[in-house]
């Protein structure tokens, strides 16, 4: 099978970490483009950086918006740990970032690569907003774009009870981007919560796995313990999900096609992805809601991902 040509948005983070992984492994991965999210750029942009220099790969990492558009937000750092990748102080890469603005770098990608480039975003959409303010041409020139984000029935995971992280973090840049993409992939909490990974079988995965596996491993370790104390019956690795729909679409075995908006004002709803599920507003699908995917072949991509196939 041909490789796909990817652009990656990301805010690593240690569910990032595990879908860029996976991304290296199946896809020719053109650049991560970075913003803050769940922990502050500095952070995320060195992260990336370990992360390519773990994979063995040139793929140059672009930093992009320390903020989000509008309003100031929480980080997610009790969960990935203060500096994203679980507070393991790991080795800094000895690489840099390259000049260029995220933003930039997505256009330049999506003109070098036209037709044939697969954006998927990951972090909060700010970059990717900021790209479509700068060029709202930017969609005609993607091949597919993959979002995870949003909470589809109102079972989020930050700020007010219905937003998920991404989209709760900047909900104005969520807003641009669902507002002016015709369509695309969307990959959201709810989904990630279905498709969660048997604690003891996943570390099995890990300790079978190559140097990737044992890096991965050790940036985990907070974030698995986490989610143990806090009496989850399942590891959910969200963007690891998305990267499989994005690599293998064939994988998705239910989805539905909605208009997907995103609320800006309430005050317990702010963040909300809000889906006219009756289409009884008449505005055309602009999100095709991933629901259910193949968990075994999911599974499968995580171990290629670690060597542990």
């Amino acid at each position: 099978m041909d490789k796909y040509t990817m652009l990656i948005d990301t805010d690593p983070g240690v569910d990032d970490a595990m879908a860029i992984l996976m991304a290296h492994d199946r896809a020719e991965v053109v650049g991560l483009s970075v913003a803050a999210g769940n922990v502050g750029l500095e952070r995320t942009v060195a992260n990336a950086l370990k992360l390519v220099e773990v994979i063995g790969a040139q793929t140059p990492v672009y930093a992009g918006c320390a903020t989000p558009f509008l309003h100031a937000a929480e980080d997610a750092a009790e969960v990935h740990g203060s500096d994203g990748f679980g507070d393991t102080g790991y080795a800094p890469s000895a690489r840099e970032a390259e000049n260029e603005h995220a933003a930039l770098a997505i256009l330049r990608a999506s003109h070098a690569h036209a037709g044939s480039l697969v954006l998927v975003a990951l972090a909060p959409l700010t970059n990717l907003a900021l790209a479509l303010k700068l060029d709202p041409d930017l969609p005609l020139r993607v091949a597919r774009l993959v979002v995870m984000g949003g909470a589809v029935n109102g079972r989020g995971n930050y700020g007010t009870v219905p937003a998920e992280f991404n989209v709760g973090f900047d909900p104005e840049a969520a807003h641009v981007v669902f507002s002016h993409w015709p369509r695309f992939t969307l990959v959201d909490w709810e989904a990630t919560m279905r498709h969660g990974l048997d604690f003891a079988r996943f570390e099995a995965m890990l300790a079978k796995g190559d140097a990737r596996a044992k890096f991965y491993d050790s940036i985990t370790a907070k974030t698995r313990a986490w989610s143990r104390e806090r009496g989850r019956p399942k590891l959910l690795i969200a963007d690891a999900l998305a990267m499989a729909v994005a690599l293998e679409p064939d994988i998705v075995l239910r989805a539905e096609a909605h208009h997907v908006g995103v609320e800006l004002g309430g005050a317990l709803t702010r963040g909300a992805t809000v889906v006219d599920w009756q289409d009884r507003l008449g505005r055309p699908a602009n999100a095709d809601i991933v629901l259910d995917v193949d968990q075994s072949r999911f599974e499968s991509l995580l171990a290629a991902a670690v060597g542990a196939a």
